[in-house]
């Protein structure tokens, strides 16, 4: 019975625990308002799940990489792209595609935190 009840709780506390991990909201990252300015500037991030470059491009914000204007391309399986990305003309990853009044710049590859900067205006936060 001991066993029975020792089992119970610990089942318990595991379902809590991870009720509790999805439910907690994420660290605000320290590239917060670069990434929703990017955003709000109107930059596009084109990339693929299965692209190591575009997971470095994410990795370069950290937990802010949650708020970047990012388009996913490829199909669930990865074998085909979506036509999202077939209407915008995209043929690698990652992409990415800044407005500037009627002009439209892309870039392709991955690109600097200072080189995004650069495109949008958007200012990095000062190192302390």
């Amino acid at each position: 019975m001991k066993n029975k009840l020792v089992w119970l709780v610990g089942g318990a506390l595991l379902v809590a625990g991870i009720v509790w991990l999805i439910m907690a909201p994420t660290k605000p990252g320290k590239l917060d308002d670069f990434a929703s300015c990017l955003a709000e500037k109107g930059a596009i991030f084109y990339g693929a799940f299965w692209c190591s470059h575009c997971q470095n491009q994410k990795a370069l914000f950290g937990n802010s990489a949650r708020l970047l204007p990012y388009v996913e391309c490829s199909t669930p399986d990865g074998k085909n792209q979506l036509p999202i990305c077939k209407d915008q003309g995209v043929t690698g990853y990652p992409t990415w595609d800044f407005i500037t009044g009627t002009t439209t710049i892309r870039e392709s590859g991955e690109i600097s935190l200072a080189r995004l900067s650069e495109l949008t205006n958007c200012p990095l936060p000062v190192e302390n």
